[in-house]
């Protein structure tokens, strides 16, 4: 009579412990759903129709800039470098555009997303570029090693990338690769949203 129970003790302890992978599955699962909650933020994708996510870049002085600063204004976005060809292509329509609108609430922040060197904002860089294009908008810079850089706030995929902001902080175009910012449609485009009455006075 001893031998089967002590069978079936084995058998109740092998059963306790073939439960034990799927607890700690469990748990497991558990947790990365928790964290994917907490941090569900993170993982909406920045697509047209969404609102633009808060982010923080320095001006070439070291001062922090925030996309909420700008709240009001239609916001042309760019994230680009020194070393990118492409973004050489299209800053000159950039120029263009933003001259033509001065004095409507229409802002250009162009993101720079150079390596740092030394430790600290490649400024002079970033201003003899500045200089050579003959640039008048705001250039910032994001490190790209930063935990906040704009490249994994926006979900970049390369350079250049654009993003056109309404007033109300939504993203209206997404734009991956240079484009001539000038051209009727995206003039079109920031006219309308900055007011129909704006297109009067063309």
């Amino acid at each position: 009579m001893t031998e089967p129970v002590a069978s079936d003790v084995r058998a109740g302890r092998g059963g306790r412990a073939s439960r034990l992978p799927y607890a700690i599955a469990l748990l497991a699962l558990g947790a990365l759903i928790v964290a994917a909650w907490l941090g569900r933020d993170r993982f909406e994708p920045v697509v047209a129709g969404q609102p633009a996510p808060a982010f923080t870049a320095t001006t070439l002085e070291g001062t922090p800039v925030g996309l909420d600063q700008y709240r009001g204004k239609v916001v042309l976005l760019n994230v680009w470098a020194t070393w990118c060809a492409p973004c050489l292509e299209e800053m000159p329509s950039m120029e263009r555009l933003y001259r033509e609108l001065a004095g409507h609430p229409f802002e250009i922040l162009a993101v720079s997303v150079d390596d740092q060197v030394d430790g600290s904002v490649p400024s002079a860089a970033l201003r003899a570029f500045a200089a050579d294009l003959d640039m008048t908008f705001p250039i910032l810079h994001s490190a790209p090693s930063a935990s906040g850089s704009i490249q994994r706030v926006f979900q970049t995929t390369g350079v250049p990338e654009s993003f056109l902001i309404g007033p109300d902080g939504v993203i209206y175009r997404r734009i991956a690769g240079p484009t001539t910012w000038d051209s009727p449609q995206y003039r079109d485009q920031i006219l309308r949203l900055l007011g129909e009455e704006l297109l009067g006075e063309e």
